[in-house]
């Protein structure tokens, strides 16, 4: 599936070259290109490249902070630096971009994604519109693919970033239906970055709408008796639809339940989000970090409790997860 390439000229046609044993290890191999004749080892520009510790303590560490350990007591149990947990944990994370571009080189037929925020702290308990501990989670809804998943202040910079993370899976699938709780900036964003001009053949100057496909839903929650003016609908499409795009989803289906219960676990699977506590990030790019390393987690090694699949098995781009060692010998995409 990911095949080991040469580091200089990125080719598949490998031999195996020798051996070489390193210290409380096992035996790795040097390959030989066979067009380039460029010698390198087989964790070359992989995670694993550089590292001394056993593979087995790694995996148990970073299997570890993703079940919701802390760093600090994770450092305590396994007595291993909180520096090289960190650099254990980049040099994993940095896997998702090659992860990505792998599951988008897919074409799917239908998707069905939900959009929704988690809010925790950051450095400080400063106000929830200057916190930079808002995440947003877009979530597939029959697979429990997480499409995305950052952190940052919650602005128009943030949401544009998202979509247009979305509009690359949009452009993989036929039909897809976007579902959020409240947030008029998902559709909003969406319609401004990949409109279409519909042209009916009659006077004046023709309507923009959504690309054919897409479907965008708002359900709004919260009572409104309490505000003036005229009462919001409880169920809205923020933007304008293609015309020849079918219309098949229910009142009832438009909500974002499944991410929902995404967000209520990650406050027991990272500590940052726990709530009641002082375990908040102190440096937004730690907790994107950590956001990274349970996005690949969660993906791609674990099995979800309700499908009973690793959420990339159900999404159909794998016939098998991949076990958390495997993942250190994955070629990062240069």
């Amino acid at each position: 599936m990911f095949e080991a390439k040469c580091s200089h000229c990125m080719k598949t046609e490998i031999k195996k070259f020798r051996t070489y044993k390193i210290k409380n290890g096992p035996e790795r191999t040097i390959f030989q290109c066979n067009h380039c004749g460029t010698n390198f080892s087989e964790t070359c520009n992989t995670p694993l490249v550089g590292l001394r510790r056993p593979i087995s303590l790694i995996v148990m560490v970073l299997s570890s902070i993703a079940e919701g350990t802390g760093i600090n007591a994770t450092a305590r149990i396994f007595n291993v630096g909180k520096n090289s947990i960190y650099r254990w944990q980049t040099r994993l994370g940095d896997l998702k971009e090659t992860l990505m571009l792998f599951a988008l080189v897919n074409q799917f037929f239908k998707q069905v994604i939900e959009g929704d925020e988690l809010y925790t702290k950051v450095d400080k308990n400063h106000p929830q519109d200057q916190s930079e501990g808002w995440t947003i989670v877009l979530m597939d809804r029959a697979s429990r693919f997480i499409w995305d998943i950052q952190c940052g202040r919650k602005n128009r910079t943030m949401f544009k970033k998202t979509i247009k993370h979305l509009s690359k899976v949009l452009d993989q699938t036929e039909e897809l239906t976007l579902l959020t709780d409240g947030e008029r900036r998902y559709g909003n964003l969406l319609f401004e970055i990949c409109n279409e001009v519909v042209k009916t053949g009659k006077r004046g100057r023709p309507r923009k709408t959504l690309p054919k496909g897409v479907i965008v839903r708002i359900k709004n929650k919260g009572s409104q008796s309490h505000k003036r003016g005229r009462k919001r609908q409880k169920y809205q499409d923020p933007q304008p639809e293609h015309p020849e795009t079918i219309q098949n989803i229910e009142n009832k289906e438009i909500h974002a339940n499944h991410v929902e219960a995404f967000n209520a676990s990650l406050r027991r699977r990272c500590a940052a989000y726990r709530r009641r506590t002082n375990t908040y990030a102190k440096i937004k790019n730690r907790l994107q970090e950590r956001l990274d390393l349970i996005w690949i987690f969660h993906n791609f090694t674990n099995i979800h409790f309700t499908t009973r699949q690793v959420p990339a098995v159900a999404l159909g781009i794998m016939t098998q997860g991949i076990k958390t060692e495997d993942l250190f010998y994955i070629h990062k995409i240069k």
